[in-house]
């Protein structure tokens, strides 16, 4: 069905992706910037060769780990213990470098690209996880220093609590996604559990309703077996209406075989409808005419994707079946099919006696959901819409339009 296949095309969003190219890129520019920044100051260094040493280690350590910074799960404790060793060995060794910078207050030697080891812990594990790291560095800078100015402070105080924020942001993201994840996976199985439902409505119950009237005419033990029909109508209609039907594919199936219908498909069909031919809604709709059913159709193929047609179709019997069990023996019914150039608009007309005010609502409490899942629910699942007009004494109507984008036309 087309409303399963959208389903089925939905990818979670996330926060996280972003933050993980950013991270990327942060620890790319943040090695350049401190690989630049000693190349401009090399001359200030007492020790330059320890300073070469560790930003050569910082260069290649960075570019081999960028994978690992890719998404959470890549991402792993191990590495970020060990980024985190590496960013705490290069502030420890400023003053064996660079004595100087100690005296001044000068920046460390992998400079701000520290703060990306700090940031991989938020991102990976939460504030929790930021607050460990940032405690580290935090230390670290602290013990570098010696006397810590009160600009040293400053910034090792706003990496705390810049990451820990970040943190915090990446945890209430998560609980959203986990939250909108399960309300996707309810309205999935409440779909489901509708689309069951019709099957049920247009097939089982019908059935059990028929014999129920035909055991009530002919008396004797067929009244007895009509009984019966009539209490299990009662309860499986007690059974749908209160949500209890569960909506396994192995019920889907056998309920859908219950009623005959018949998609002509691509032999390269790829599983998602893609490959469905278009179908002539014309022919579908045409075995409905009759004594007491006109068909007025256009005089060019009404062309629909296939799943589109049928449950469009489905819709139509739905409707006509309505007719001739509310409508009384003697009713007409006419059918008048519209193909328009932004959509497709079906109408289903009776002469019968229409529907009393909040029957309809009476009728849904009462476990008949024949207008609200075997029309309503139709064309909703094919991003349609279903009206009824009644008025009691001059017949009902039912205008049922699919979108041409919905639809899924082929021209």
């Amino acid at each position: 069905m087309m409303a399963k296949a959208q389903r089925e095309r939905v990818v979670r969003m996330s926060v996280e992706q972003p933050l993980w190219r950013a991270l990327t890129a942060y620890r790319v520019l943040t090695m350049l910037y401190a690989v630049l920044l000693f190349v401009f100051t090399r001359e200030n260094f007492e020790r330059p060769w320890v300073a070469v040493a560790f930003l050569a280690v910082m260069f290649v350590w960075t570019l081999v780990t960028l994978p690992k910074v890719a998404n959470a799960a890549s991402c792993t404790k191990p590495f970020l213990v060990a980024d985190l060793t590496i960013a705490l060995t290069g502030v420890m060794l400023t003053p064996v470098a660079d004595f100087h910078a100690q005296q001044i207050d000068g920046p460390t030697l992998p400079s701000i690209w520290t703060a990306g080891s700090v940031l991989a812990f938020a991102i990976k594990g939460g504030w929790r996880w930021a607050a460990f790291a940032s405690s580290f560095v935090a230390a670290a800078n602290i013990v570098e220093r010696g006397h810590p100015s009160q600009d040293t402070l400053h910034n090792v105080l706003l990496v705390w609590v810049a990451s820990i924020a970040i943190g915090y942001v990446v945890e209430v993201a998560r609980a959203s996604e986990r939250t909108l994840a399960r309300a996707l996976e309810i309205e999935a199985a409440t779909r489901e559990r509708e689309r069951l439902a019709r099957d049920i409505h247009d097939s089982v119950l019908q059935v059990l309703a028929m014999v129920q009237r035909r055991g009530t005419a002919l008396g004797g033990e067929a009244a007895e077996l009509g009984r019966m029909a009539g209490e299990q109508e009662v309860a499986l209609r007690t059974l749908v209406s209160s949500g209890l039907v569960p909506a396994t594919r192995a019920s889907e199936d056998a309920a859908q075989g219950a009623v005959v219908r018949t998609v002509e498909v691509d032999d390269d069909d790829d599983g998602g409808g893609r490959g469905a031919r278009p179908c002539d809604l014309r022919s579908l709709l045409a075995p409905h005419a009759g004594s007491k059913v006109s068909f007025a159709e256009p005089g060019a193929p009404v062309l629909l994707d296939a799943a589109a047609a049928m449950e469009l179709a489905a819709a139509v019997s739905a409707a006509l079946d309505n007719v001739r069990r509310h409508a009384g023996e003697d009713a007409q019914a006419w059918i008048l099919v519209e193909d328009w150039p932004e959509e497709v608009i079906v109408t289903v007309r009776d002469d019968g006696p229409g529907i009393p005010e909040g029957r309809l609502a009476q009728a849904e409490g009462e476990g008949r959901l024949g207008v609200a899942l075997s029309i309503r629910g139709r064309l909703r699942d094919i991003g349609g819409t279903a009206e009824l007009i009644s008025v009691p004494g001059q017949g009902t109507e039912v205008e049922l339009k699919v979108p041409r984008g919905k639809a899924g036309q082929a021209r």
